[in-house]
């Protein structure tokens, strides 16, 4: 059959980090890129939180829909309608400054995000013929990274050629729509699919002790994860003397985020999936709070480097994870997953936008952001006793 041959795995694994430099580049990091421009411009600090958080509402309610889709085909329409939301949506922000119109785009955006990660990683693992699938799954996560550092470098080719914040949501929106065939064609619900994965009762079967925990852990993560992706550059031009280093700190997010997943998907091949969420949801703690302790450039670079070589291989590992835990229907446990996950999204940059005005610093959105993700590790650490 064709789904034998190594090219088609290939095939799935590229279409795959498309789909994620479309769906999560484009669609929200181009935003964290974006952020410092729109804020010199007019755009205020509280209501860029409130952008955030609804746009992980959005991709909130499209995780917790993903939990409950059965039918391969339909993850396959879901998934293709979220690809479009993400290129209209993009192309929006550059066409209109309506705040109401921009609440709602950004709702939108982040329900397509879901089906483009939830969805559609669940479709590429679905796709891949391999006996085991860890290491691949690290390859199309790595597409994390690949979105983060091409959407930034997008932002900073339009923004260098003189043009405006504008401007560069619409250069986003049209090369995610060039690229965007590709990926639904390759993507889709093939004649070879086993029929074992084209329907699946949902079951609360997979809801186990240990993957409880797991999903709590993830939500801590999710916290961990959203204050930086979402104010990181506004962090580091924040502190006295760093002026300007924020867009270099989230390029290294980028360029740190590629070999993430493959890198820490491998270590747990090796080791374990479960030391390997402790450990790097531990290193990203330190990465959280080393813009409090120190003016030095190069240590608030590292904090990118290390935020990025942590959040995208945390994705990895406990996706990949949940989706082995759920066995024939892995977007189940992935959306139950990427819904707490979620959920941590949308409060955390409530607080932080909430902390920040009323001290006047982001240090006390960044203690409790790493008190929380502390937290997420230690649960995991509680659930080595369940996790056979």
């Amino acid at each position: 059959m064709e789904n034998t041959k190594p090219h088609l795995n290939t095939r799935v694994l590229i279409a795959g980090i498309f789909s994620l430099v479309i769906g999560v580049g484009v669609a929200r990091f181009a935003f964290t890129s974006l952020l410092p421009a729109m804020l010199d411009d007019s755009l205020d600090l509280t209501f860029a939180g409130f952008l955030a958080s609804i746009n992980f509402a959005g991709y909130l309610s499209g995780s917790i829909l993903a939990v409950f889709i059965t039918r391969f085909p339909t993850k396959v329409r879901l998934f293709r309608i979220g690809i479009i939301l993400c290129i209209l949506t993009t192309a929006l922000l550059g066409l209109t400054n309506n705040p109401t119109l921009w609440l709602i785009d950004r709702f939108i955006a982040g329900f397509g995000a879901a089906m483009a990660l939830v969805v559609g990683s669940a479709i590429v693992m679905t796709r891949l013929n391999l006996p085991d699938k860890t290491r691949a799954m690290g390859i199309h996560f790595s597409g994390i990274g690949v979105s983060i550092l091409l959407s930034d470098l997008m932002v900073r080719l339009i923004m260098g050629l003189g043009g405006s914040w504008q401007d560069a949501w619409l250069g986003l929106a049209i090369f995610a729509a060039l690229v965007a065939p590709f990926v639904l064609r390759t993507l889709s619900f093939a004649a070879e699919t086993p029929q074992t994965t084209a329907h699946h009762r949902f079951s609360l079967s997979v809801f186990t002790p240990f993957t409880l925990l797991l999903i709590a852990a993830y939500f801590t993560e999710g916290v961990g994860f959203v204050v930086q992706g979402t104010f990181l550059p506004d962090i580091i031009n924040s502190i006295p003397g760093l002026e300007g280093y924020g867009g270099y700190t989230w390029l290294l997010v980028g360029v740190a985020g590629i070999p993430s997943s493959i890198l820490w998907m491998r270590l747990a091949h090796r080791y374990g999936s479960l030391p390997m969420i402790v450990t790097a949801m531990l290193v990203q703690v330190v990465g959280i709070l080393l813009p409090t302790l120190t003016r030095n450039p190069a240590l608030n670079l590292l904090s990118g480097i290390l935020y990025g070589g942590t959040f995208v291989g945390l994705v990895a590992l406990f996706l990949n994870l949940g989706g082995r835990r759920a066995g024939a229907n892995p977007v189940v446990l992935m959306g139950a997953l990427t819904s707490a996950y979620g959920i941590g999204q949308v409060a955390a940059p409530l607080y932080s936008v909430a902390l920040t005005r009323h001290f006047g610093s982001y240090d006390p959105a960044l203690y409790l952001t790493a008190a929380i993700t502390t937290f997420g590790a230690l649960l995991m650490l509680y659930g080595r006793r369940f996790e056979r």
